[in-house]
């Protein structure tokens, strides 16, 4: 599922219905504002948002110069995503540090938002940049809480602070001693959750704030719960004084309500994003990036550092001087696959190439068959995989039984192998490009 892809299609056909048409009127601008308008409103944003949006947008977008434009279609989209942009934007998207170590972050939210699982997440990420991190157990209500957090814990590879069912705030201030005699320049802080918000949980949550004097407060929501998200928000802002907000499940929200209203209803930035279930599955929040997406753009830049994750520069080089050389294995093959693997859904990876989004939208990627594909790979001795030449029919057979596939299915591995090495060997010589030219 793409993110934002219903809001996407609908602006992909509106704004493609505005590029036809050359020379744009005033009225047309305007009707095409309306249909802005309803694709917000049915994307679940506030409606107060999508108004003073609206209002933006008009104003810039029936000016001189964008009717008196050569290309006004292009310059009403541009308008629409510095808008947007605009509205998701803040000079506090990154996380503060403390001056004197430990940041302490403390994470809230209502039970069933992925707070966390969350906290294992900027855990493991935090790490990544270098720092040395410490979760810490405060919530002592929620049955099997604890230990959901060493085990997220675990998978960041990051230590665990807890004291059982002690009083939360005694816990949280023997964390901050532990994290400063220890060396930890970072305490993530995993707050007790309600199915609702109510007057003890902002009692105990205050009381940890006063105590640990939090460098940030990050309010955890489930984006899909669309304006809910937006007044939870709300509610704890005018409690506990939030410094941003975390949106999680952002990989199954097709409408994008809570990304586009919540700064502008709360004022506080939306600093991280969860895109998923694994432990990597986050990204920090970039609103140019998101308006872009929106608009089918595509995200060029967050497709670079995913490549970046996934690929050294020595492995990329390497993979280029194959290419060139035509020596592509099937142990390239392979470690394509990974790496492919590492970077997330091929759909949405897909989606940040720009001018591709609106065109994937019906495309079956069937991501068993590079499950299959790794099998039959894997069923192959060393010697067959950098010489496929020499897998003839007994070998064919060897490896569909090894691999619990069909011969059929490892002919057709085989037959796109040579083809794309094919295709390699007229790009290099030229005859690819000629026949384009």
């Amino acid at each position: 599922m793409a993110l934002f892809s219903s809001l996407s299609e609908k602006f992909n056909h509106i704004f493609s219905k505005l590029t036809k048409r050359g020379r744009l009127t005033e009225l047309e601008i305007k009707e095409a504002m309306r249909e802005v308008k309803m694709a917000l409103l049915e994307a679940d944003v506030n409606y107060l948002v999508v108004k003073d949006f609206i209002k933006t947008v008009s104003e810039k977008a029936v000016g001189d110069e964008v009717l008196k434009s050569l290309t006004p279609a292009q310059q009403v989209i541009k308008i629409v995503r510095d808008e947007l942009t605009s509205l998701m934007s803040s000079n506090e998207q990154k996380l503060a540090v403390s001056p004197a170590p430990p940041t302490v972050i403390m994470m809230c939210g209502l039970q069933g938002a992925g707070k966390t699982t969350m906290c294992g997440k900027l855990g493991a990420h935090l790490k990544k940049s270098g720092k040395k991190v410490l979760l810490v157990a405060c919530d002592i209500y929620r049955p099997a809480a604890i230990t959901q957090l060493q085990v997220v814990g675990k998978q960041a590879n990051v230590e665990v602070f807890e004291r059982g069912t002690q009083n939360p705030v005694k816990t949280s201030k023997e964390a901050i001693a532990h994290a400063k005699k220890q060396g930890y320049d970072t305490v993530i802080i995993d707050t007790a959750g309600r199915l609702h918000i109510n007057e003890e949980l902002m009692s105990e949550l205050k009381n940890i704030k006063k105590e640990v004097s939090p460098t940030e407060i990050l309010l955890t929501v489930d984006s899909m719960t669309g304006q809910d998200a937006v007044t939870v928000a709300e509610s704890f802002n005018n409690d506990l004084d939030i410094t941003g907000v975390v949106l999680t499940k952002l990989d199954g929200d097709t409408r994008g309500g809570a990304a586009l209203s919540i700064r502008a209803i709360t004022g506080k930035p939306i600093k991280f994003t969860g895109v998923g279930e694994k432990i990597g599955d986050i990204e920090p929040f970039y609103p140019d990036r998101i308006a872009s997406r929106i608009l089918g753009m595509g995200d060029v830049l967050s497709l670079i550092e995913k490549a970046q994750e996934a690929v050294t520069e020595e492995q990329a080089k390497e993979m280029e001087k194959k290419f060139r050389e035509n020596s592509f294995t099937f142990e390239d093959y392979l470690a394509q696959l990974e790496s492919i693997k590492k970077m997330g859904n091929i759909k949405d990876i897909l989606g940040m190439i720009p001018g591709i989004g609106s065109k994937i939208k019906n495309l079956d990627i069937d991501e068993a068959q590079l499950q299959v594909n790794k099998a039959i790979i894997q069923s192959m001795t060393p010697k067959e995989r950098r010489n496929p030449e020499i897998i003839k029919a007994s070998r064919r057979q060897r490896i569909a039984n090894g691999s619990g596939t069909s011969i059929q299915q490892v002919n057709q591995l085989l037959k796109s192998f040579e083809q794309s090495k094919e295709m390699m060997k007229q790009m290099k010589s030229g005859k690819f490009r000629n026949r384009f030219m």
